[in-house]
Parts: C-alpha cells; sequence; structure tokens
C-alpha cells in the first residue's frame, strides 16, 4: 500500500491498483494521472479539503466514484452524491477498509463555527484525523499523517496528539500555510514526538510517498 502526499492535506492511497483519494482542496494543484480511483473521502467541509473542481476533474475520469463524508460536506457539497460517514463507521471498498473516528473539527476561535470533521483509518494501518486530533484508540498505527500548521493548531497539541498516537512512522501534513522555516520546525517537533514510542519521521514534499 503506497500512500503519495500532495499539496495541503490532499492524499492518495495505492493499493492492488486501485485509489482512495483523501481531501483534495483549494490549497492543492490538480493531481494529473490517477489510476482506478474506487472512494473518495472528504474529512470535512472547508475549502482547503475539497473544491468542485477537484470532485468534477475525478469524477470525470472515474464516473460514479463513492464519496464519503460527514453529514456537513454533505449539506455544503449538495451538488453531489455523499454518502454519509459517522464516527463508528466501517465502510468496505476494496481494497480499502475505512474505519471513521472523531465527529468534530478541533476549534480555531469561539466566534467560528464548529463543524463535522472525521478521521479515517485506512486497512487498519495508515490514519488522518483531519482537522482534529481525535486518537483512534486501540489501533496500531504503521503510518500516521499528523497536521503541522493550521489557525487552529498549536505544535504543542499536534506533538501531545503523535505521542498518543505512537504511529510506527509520521509525516507531517496540512502544511502550506507554513513558511519553509516553519514547516521545517513543525516536522523537528513531530519527529521529536514520534521517537518517544520507538518511531520516525518520514519527510514527503508534494508528490512523493511511502510504501507500509
Amino acid at each position: 500500500m503506497r500512500v503519495t502526499k500532495f499539496e495541503h492535506a490532499a492524499l492518495t492511497i495505492v493499493d492492488l491498483g486501485r485509489t482512495l483519494v483523501i481531501d483534495p482542496g483549494s490549497f492543492t494543484a490538480p493531481l494529473g494521472e490517477l489510476e482506478d480511483v474506487v472512494a473518495i473521502v472528504l474529512t470535512h467541509e472547508h475549502a482547503d479539503h475539497w473544491t468542485a473542481d477537484h470532485l468534477d476533474r475525478i469524477l470525470g475520469m472515474f464516473p460514479g466514484t463513492p464519496i464519503f463524508a460527514p453529514p456537513g460536506v454533505a449539506a455544503a457539497a449538495a451538488d453531489y452524491d455523499i454518502t454519509v460517514v459517522r464516527p463508528g463507521d466501517v465502510v468496505e471498498v476494496e481494497p480499502f477498509r475505512l474505519e471513521f473516528f472523531g465527529g468534530r473539527h478541533a476549534v480555531i476561535h469561539e466566534s467560528i463555527p464548529v463543524v463535522d470533521n472525521v478521521g479515517v483509518l485506512v486497512n487498519g494501518d495508515f490514519y488522518y484525523p483531519g482537522d482534529s486530533y481525535v486518537v483512534p484508540e486501540g489501533r496500531a498505527v504503521k503510518l500516521l499523517a499528523s497536521p503541522v500548521g493550521a489557525p487552529w493548531l498549536k505544535i504543542g497539541e499536534a506533538m501531545d496528539f503523535v505521542l498518543a498516537v505512537a504511529p510506527r512512522r509520521v509525516f507531517a501534513t496540512h502544511d502550506m500555510t507554513l513558511s519553509v522555516a516553519g514547516r521545517d520546525m513543525g516536522r523537528a517537533r513531530l519527529s521529536w514526538a514520534a521517537e518517544q514510542g520507538g518511531g520516525e519521521l518520514v519527510v514527503l514534499e508534494p508528490g512523493e510517498g511511502t510504501d507500509i
């Protein structure tokens, strides 16, 4: 199973020649050549995690691809056929098993409404929390995608999140709002947190991937 990072929060996972796309949003360049997309996961409704342009492009290449997302996305993307998922749901889209966690976006500020958000665990090995620090309790995560820069994010809380998950490996995502210096500093903090549990940081630039 190969996980590839793209700009900001967008990811693809390829297994047995089939592709899962996660959170292609407004800070993400067109994903280009994709192979046999069988599902799309949108963790929440904010524009940096989905756009109509991205969905139209993917659905144009792979008509009928199911889109899994929480209720807030179904309301915000009413022109699309969204399959609503909630924390505790498990979905099988061969060869992917998707388990959903959480339910709510991390708080940005008391003046800004908190929206629906789901984290997703893929095939029991790869976890991405969306915009939250929700831990997939009781799961042994081999690869974690940890947000590293956001209006809602404090790096100490991101470090605590990595400490709690204790993945074998972690890479930084949700990073387009950061300077190069800020991104590198955040990566260093995540690296320290991963090492406390015997794990390590994987440095991925957009378009680069790693195997599980």
